[in-house]
């Protein structure tokens, strides 16, 4: 897979699993430098959140996330995520997630680019 650049790309919920807190409103907003990402996230049921990712030698982010909830739970977990190429050039990240905290009940989620990286609108 050809390295991908995450920075200044926007994502927002396609799907996600009965337990999960992420859902359609919630906006994720990524950088990079190096093999690092990180995103900030909030809307919906999230207050705020952060994660924090390597880009494995496979090109998946293996990431960490915590975030505060609007019932001011705070939660976190890891989350494995493969990145698809749309024809469009957009990407869509396929999830594998487990809460750290709380029940430790695992899902699925997928993540799709709402916006070009040069910040022009594509769907949002």
């Amino acid at each position: 897979m050809a390295e991908i650049n995450y920075d200044g790309r926007v994502f927002r919920s396609l799907s996600n699993s009965g337990s999960g807190e992420v859902g359609a409103e919630t906006r994720f907003d990524y950088h990079q430098k190096g093999n690092v990402v990180w995103a900030t996230y909030a809307g919906g049921a999230i207050r705020f959140g952060t994660l924090v990712a390597r880009v494995t030698e496979e090109g998946w982010l293996d990431m960490r996330y915590a975030h505060v909830s609007e019932n001011e739970s705070l939660a976190t977990g890891v989350c494995l995520s493969k990145p698809e190429v749309l024809p469009d050039g957009r990407l869509r990240l396929h999830e594998s997630w487990q809460w750290t905290s709380g029940d430790l009940s695992s899902g699925a989620s997928v993540l799709e680019e709402v916006r070009s990286r040069k910040g022009a609108p594509s769907g949002e």
